[in-house]
């Protein structure tokens, strides 16, 4: 069974659902009007569609890609319907996100070739960095695995005080140092107590600082030597949060992250208060970085492994 394969399916497309029922409504209101009057998806239906998806936070360049191979579709068929156009879009965005290593994530598991597994978890203040990775302690140790977390964030009292009371209330050890501390030798003590008792999951906290990028990647592969040192393959995934609630600034801060570090899998939060679900489509295709998990809502269990075709099916339903 995979992780996270515990949940029940239905609930989880449930939840999602819910989660994106905000951006589900504004897409589906805009697509309504840019059909309006139309029974054929003719030039005028494409620039309307253009307009809905960019301003749904999709992005142009992603968005341009989209509408090119629904022209590609009309040339082909010769003959496609309005009311046709929302399962070609479903078909289009799954295909992209599919290309571009976005797949269905449900059925992810653990390497059993090593122990423990290391994410290191990088983003800026204020993305929902910590939650995530309490919400993820949680659902890992509910599978049955037992997880470290490092308070390498030693910079913001308030980051390591909301890391512990994460820790207590999911009931995992928590490493920290006092504040100003080296991050790289937090990361270093996290591993070693991991190693030392047997840990199968380790999640890294880091600083959420972009005003100086020279000192973010310094910083960054500091950790990573550091870690090295205690376990040669840390870290085994460099998990980078956005906030999906502010739409293309989202997408900004993952291309300055990534021009520092090598990003390995996204996770993308508070889907469920906004509007702009459709940054997940954007972000996937121009990073070429697989998202891994959304949040669809304040719950343990609203952090959700993406699958993207439930995603897409409840976008577009």
């Amino acid at each position: 069974m995979g992780f996270f394969g515990f949940f029940n399916k239905k609930q989880n497309e449930e939840q999602l659902e819910q989660g994106l029922a905000k951006t589900k409504q504004s897409v589906f209101e805009k697509i309504t009007r840019a059909v309006a009057g139309k029974s054929t998806v003719d030039d005028e239906v494409l620039d309307n569609l253009e307009e809905v998806l960019v301003t749904s936070d999709v992005g142009v360049d992603t968005t341009l890609k989209i509408i090119r191979r629904i022209e590609e579709r009309v040339e082909r068929d010769k003959y496609v319907s309005t009311s046709e156009l929302n399962e070609i879009l479903k078909s289009e965005i799954a295909a992209l996100l599919t290309e571009n290593n976005t797949q269905d994530m449900t059925k992810w598991e653990l390497p059993t070739d090593h122990r423990p597994y290391v994410i290191l978890v990088v983003g800026v203040n204020g993305v929902g960095k910590t939650t995530t990775i309490g919400k993820l302690a949680h659902q890992f140790k509910q599978a049955g695995l037992k997880v470290y977390v490092g308070a390498a964030d030693t910079f913001r009292a308030a980051a390591v005080d909301q890391l512990c009371i994460w820790g207590e209330r999911v009931g995992v050890p928590v490493v920290k140092q006092q504040m100003g501390s080296d991050p790289a030798s937090v990361a270093f003590d996290t591993l070693q107590s991991a190693k030392a008792n047997n840990a199968d999951v380790v999640l890294i906290d880091t600083a959420g600082r972009l005003h100086n990028k020279v000192g973010l990647m310094n910083e960054l592969k500091k950790i990573k030597d550091v870690m090295k040192k205690v376990l040669p393959e840390a870290p085994d995934e460099v998990l980078l949060v956005l906030d999906g609630s502010t739409g293309q600034n989202a997408f900004e801060q993952a291309k300055q992250f990534s021009a520092v570090t090598q990003i390995t899998s996204l996770a993308i939060t508070k889907l469920d208060g906004t509007a702009k679900g459709g940054v997940v489509i954007g972000i996937s295709d121009q990073l070429k970085v697989p998202v891994k998990y959304i949040g669809v809502g304040e719950g343990m269990e609203d952090l959700q492994l993406f699958d993207s075709k439930a995603f897409v099916q409840s976008l577009f339903k």
